[in-house]
């Protein structure tokens, strides 16, 4: 059975060679995680879980694609920049509870409604879910940012 490492240019260091088996697992295993990270996302209100819990969930299924695969072609297969992500993150995290706090009711009041959706019938909208939703994206941006920059310094 081969490696997946091999040394490359007298031994400075090692090169991932290709593993199909690694390949085709994570590629499941990706679909697995990311639904049970909408999971915790979406049960965050009612039960353990939410926004970071679901954003590091959602990081480490990315992070389980970029060590099966390189870097370059995990952003073929995901064209995600995330630093664009990590500021849609920060602007709803930060903006639905300053926006609150405009609208002249205390800081991170959260505000809900009811609307009336064809298939669902009467759903519950809540602004905290928009809190959760930049929660999300900043955690699972800022863990694969400080991932990938690790990964180049060792390059």
């Amino acid at each position: 059975m081969k490696h997946t490492l091999k040394k490359t240019e007298a031994g400075k260091g090692q090169k991932q060679m290709n593993d199909v088996f690694l390949q085709f697992v994570s590629k499941v295993v990706f679909f697995i995680v990311i639904m049970f990270s909408f999971n915790l996302f979406f049960a965050g209100h009612y039960t353990p879980g939410g926004g970071f819990v679901g954003g590091l969930l959602a990081a480490s299924a990315l992070i389980l694609l970029l060590i099966a695969f390189d870097k370059k072609t995990m952003e073929k297969m995901i064209p995600i920049n995330f630093r664009l992500v990590l500021t849609v993150g920060l602007l709803f995290a930060a903006g639905i509870p300053t926006l609150s706090f405009l609208f002249g009711t205390p800081f991170f009041t959260h505000q809900h409604t009811y609307v009336e959706i064809p298939i669902f019938g009467e759903v519950a909208l809540h602004s905290a879910v928009l809190f959760d939703i930049g929660v999300f994206l900043t955690v699972a941006a800022t863990a694969l940012f400080i991932i990938s920059l690790v990964g180049e310094a060792e390059d």
